[in-house]
């Protein structure tokens, strides 16, 4: 039997929660860690779903290049990159970030 859409976001959420601070992890492995290899897009459905007052720190979450996947003018990419700031992750002059120095796990 197929786990139902909610137990799936609560799995995903659950690996994000774990994320620590200036840490990130790319939406591939997380879907690896939920036990569905393959299936960022899945990862990034599910974040799209928190609810808006959520303590989940989905800012942690970037693709496999490093880079932020939020769209150029919006207010969510400022946000998360702000927040990646603030905990110390540093973006290079290409906005992207060293997965082998800020990836998790």
């Amino acid at each position: 039997m197929a786990a139902s859409k909610q137990a799936i976001n609560e799995r995903i959420w659950q690996i994000v929660a774990m994320i620590p601070p200036g840490r990130v992890c790319t939406y591939g492995e997380i879907a690896r860690q939920a036990g569905m290899p393959g299936a960022a897009r899945r990862v990034g459905k599910a974040l799209r779903d928190l609810p808006d007052d959520t303590r989940i720190p989905w800012y942690r979450v970037v693709n496999a290049g490093g880079r932020i996947s939020l769209p150029e003018s919006s207010p969510s990419r400022a946000f998360q990159r702000t927040q990646l700031e603030r905990e110390g992750v540093v973006f290079s002059a290409a906005n992207k970030l060293n997965l082998k120095r800020y990836g998790w796990p």
